[in-house]
């Protein structure tokens, strides 16, 4: 599909945003600004990422946003981010690191880039599949895990961790895990640090339910 999706009303601008699990819209009264053709440029380099761009009066105001302003809008916590563009600082190169940052998904894969938006993230409490993805089952227990991760959409964070990762060893040794052990879930409260493990051999919808709700409760 062309990139990005020109918004020219509210409507539009809704079925966007709530078509995606990340999507991005560039608020700019000239849409030929220089500040827009950066946007482009960045829409061009994420794929996976929707863009849609508005110049339309009523779509700024209604989204209460400046000229020249990003916003991303993630449906895991409801949240939004904005970047101001204005600034003639910030370009496509700059654009595209805030959008890694914090495109926050469903099942979100911890990495350096991905750390700052899960710290960022609205929701308090975490779960963390700590796993190795070369395994020849990773692609069923991730298939599980997200479709356990909709069922707690706005309450849990649920985020991959990649156990080859060598940046992944410090998490490993907080939960006081081997690799041996793994794969392990561990949930976490991040206001008070409260968190348990629990090592699994296979993952299922309702082993991972009834790991989140005893911790819920």
């Amino acid at each position: 599909t062309e990139k990005p999706i020109l918004l020219n009303n509210i409507p539009d601008a809704e079925a966007f945003i709530s078509g995606a699990e990340v999507a991005v819209i560039g608020f700019f009264q000239d849409p030929q600004s220089p500040e827009a053709d950066q946007f482009r440029l960045a829409a061009g380099q994420i794929a996976e990422v929707p863009f849609g761009l508005s110049s339309s009066a009523a779509v700024l105001s209604h989204y209460g946003a400046s000229e020249s302003t990003v916003a991303l809008f993630r449906r895991v916590d409801n949240d939004r981010r904005d970047l101001d563009m204005s600034n003639r600082e910030v370009d496509a190169k700059k654009l595209t690191r805030f959008v890694r940052m914090n495109e926050l998904r469903l099942v979100t894969e911890y990495n350096p880039v991905t750390a700052i938006g899960v710290m960022q993230s609205s929701l308090q409490f975490n779960l963390l599949l700590i796993t190795d993805k070369m395994s020849p089952k990773h692609p069923e227990r991730m298939r599980k895990f997200r479709a356990a991760a909709e069922l707690y959409k706005g309450k849990i964070l649920f985020i991959l961790l990649d156990s080859n990762l060598k940046s992944n060893e410090r998490v490993l040794s907080y939960f006081q895990l081997k690799k041996s052990q793994l794969p392990a879930l561990a949930i976490f409260h991040t206001p008070d640090d409260e968190h348990e493990v629990v090592t699994v051999d296979d993952i299922s919808i309702e082993r991972v339910q009834d790991f989140c709700n005893r911790f819920l409760q």
